[in-house]
């Protein structure tokens, strides 16, 4: 019996070592994953993607940028959406309804969202779970202050509204390019080398 239980020993040792290794370095963070949207939770509010009356870019083809936070696990994720779509992350639900961001020509550059934000949860022990909306209005990117997702858990910001404006538009490659009509221009020829001076015979000798 002693022999067998310092072989038995011996073998459990490299795999007990190894298991403590393992735990030294931070455990891996779970992916956010998207899940199934409910139905019936996220109503349609606030402006209407089909506004006909926007500059630039159509609002229906924007695309927003949104930073998702939870606060529990510290992870957070990009989200990019199009006006009317919406997201669910675990148990909140982002639904983007319009974004904007000021001309080039105005002096002060701003961008933001109307968004709003649902979370599966139960405001106190003596309520089921259920969803909640926790925020909807404009969110900016230049001025978080202005207004906010105030949630214990969960946080969602504006990174950028991509979009662009009358006269945005990349100009066209016309240096190299010449103007429709306009006459070719015929390519000058290389100028002929001087011929040689010719060298004067030599004299009879004196």
């Amino acid at each position: 019996m002693g022999v067998r239980s310092v072989r038995a020993g011996a073998w459990l040792l490299p795999l007990v070592i190894g298991l403590a290794g393992c735990n030294n370095g931070e455990p891996p963070k779970p992916k956010p994953v998207e899940t199934e949207i409910p139905k019936g939770v996220v109503q349609n509010s606030g402006p209407t993607v089909e506004s006909g009356k926007a500059l630039g870019t159509p609002m229906k083809d924007r695309v927003a940028t949104l930073g998702l936070l939870n606060k529990r696990n510290n992870i957070s994720q990009d989200l990019k959406m199009k006006p009317g779509e919406v997201r669910r992350i675990g148990n909140v639900l982002v639904r983007l309804q319009a974004c904007e961001k000021t001309a080039p020509w105005e002096p002060d550059p701003e961008e933001g969202a109307f968004v709003q934000v649902w979370v599966y949860e139960r405001p106190n022990v003596n309520t089921a779970l259920a969803w909640h909306k926790v925020f909807s209005g404009w969110l900016f990117k230049n001025s978080p202050s202005v207004n906010v997702v105030e949630h214990p858990v969960y946080d969602v910001w504006v990174k950028s509204c991509a979009m662009s404006f009358p006269g945005e538009e990349a100009p066209a490659a016309t240096s190299s390019a010449k103007p429709s009509g306009s006459p070719t221009a015929a390519p000058a020829r290389p100028r002929a080398a001087p011929a040689p001076a010719e060298s004067a015979a030599p004299g009879p000798a004196a």
